[in-house]
């Protein structure tokens, strides 16, 4: 059974979990916490929207995002996992 799609509207601010492969601890290491915040910084760039929080863990990330077009978060979420993978 498929899920339901997602109701994302304007205005919205959303929390919005990622992972790392295999739940590795990637992120405990300095460099790629600060890769990650560069992928950050240069998504903000491509796209509007807030980040009015972020937690970065040893194996996920969680953040608190409002984008300018509901219909932009999984573009935004798309770009910062494959920016992050790379």
């Amino acid at each position: 059974m498929p899920r339901k799609p997602r109701n994302l509207q304007a205005g919205y601010s959303y929390h919005v979990t990622t992972g790392c492969n295999n739940r590795e601890f990637k992120l405990s290491k300095r460099e790629c916490r600060e890769v990650f915040l560069y992928a950050i910084n240069k998504a903000l760039d491509k796209h509007k929207f807030k980040l009015y929080a972020l937690c970065i863990m040893s194996n996920h990330v969680h953040y608190l995002i409002e984008p300018a077009q509901p219909e932009d978060l999984p573009k935004i979420m798309h770009f910062l996992n494959w920016y992050t993978a790379m």
